[in-house]
């Protein structure tokens, strides 16, 4: 296979990385890219969960055998309002072997005229969701583990920049999915609809 610096993974029948193959010739350099020593900690503590859990536990149960791995007292929750009661759940389950700080996405309470951004209801005010703003606080109450709950698409993308402490997601928010934005790939139904119209 002709070595190209741009993957293309996806379209790859072989997978021939799985036993050892390095189709971009970059294995050294990507092997560099662990000495960080956060970066190397955290690879420690996932591969640990993997071999140790390997389909055993729910998402939530490796989220929190992850946290207790690197030996974090102190996690954070970024949630939706949409999910508060999901936030309350999960909350309750974390308490248990954690202190849990929690933040919803409409902190503080800044309208979206501030920024210029469109409203999604006819009305004079509409709370902006603020994912910089829950990283800050979290940060701030030092947190060691931040979990994102169902926050929106790039509003995610926004909280993992900001967040100084490492982020991991337990749900990621489909609307239309109630959740599970993996239906679209299974369900030739709703994959036929994005096809459509995508």
């Amino acid at each position: 296979m002709e070595q190209n610096p741009s993957p293309r993974c996806a379209r790859c029948d072989n997978k021939e990385c799985r036993q050892g193959k390095d189709c971009f010739g970059q294995a050294d350099t990507h092997t560099g890219l662990y000495a960080d020593q956060d970066i190397r900690r955290l690879q420690q503590a996932a591969a640990g969960i993997e071999a140790k859990h390997y389909g055993q536990k729910t998402r939530l149960g490796e989220i929190i055998e992850f946290a207790r791995c690197l030996g974090c007292k102190r996690i954070g929750l970024a949630f939706c309002v949409g999910l508060s009661e999901e936030a309350r759940i999960i909350e309750g389950i974390l308490a248990k072997k954690f202190d849990v700080i929690s933040v919803c996405c409409k902190a503080c309470g800044i309208d979206k005229k501030d920024f210029d951004l469109p409203y999604v209801r006819n009305s004079d005010f509409e709370s902006t969701c603020n994912p910089a703003g829950q990283a800050y606080l979290l940060d701030t109450a030092g947190s060691e583990l931040n979990i994102v709950c169902g926050l929106c698409v790039g509003h995610d993308a926004i909280f993992s920049k900001a967040s100084q402490a490492p982020v991991v997601t337990l749900i990621a928010k489909d609307r239309v999915l109630g959740h599970n934005p993996a239906a679209v790939v299974y369900c030739q139904y709703v994959r036929k609809r994005l096809n459509d119209n995508p």
